[in-house]
């Protein structure tokens, strides 16, 4: 991939939902939800701070985040869609 995302940026591929129920039934786009997990494709190399000092990243590459639901934008490239939002926006680690 060649995405790289500056400062404190991480770029997020979403993980899909399913598209039916445990029923079934399958579920069209307008009651989907938006999706707030993903795996971490490519990390910034930090924020700095006002004195000058670079805060590095507390996520890397590989992990399972769950982030906030409206955060980022998304990007499409290469036929796959992804997330670029902030490390703040980023709620937990999953292991």
């Amino acid at each position: 991939m060649n995405i790289k995302p500056l400062s404190d940026r991480v770029v997020v591929k979403p993980v899909v939902r399913e598209e039916k129920t445990k029923g079934g039934l399958f579920l069209p786009d307008t009651v989907k939800e938006k999706p707030m997990e993903g795996e971490i494709i490519a990390v910034g190399e930090g924020r700095v701070l006002d004195n000058g000092t670079k805060v590095t990243p507390v996520v890397k590459a590989g992990d399972r985040v769950i982030f906030a639901k409206y955060a980022g934008t998304e990007v499409k490239f290469d036929d796959e869609e992804y997330l670029i939002i902030s490390e703040k926006d980023v709620l937990a680690i999953v292991q």
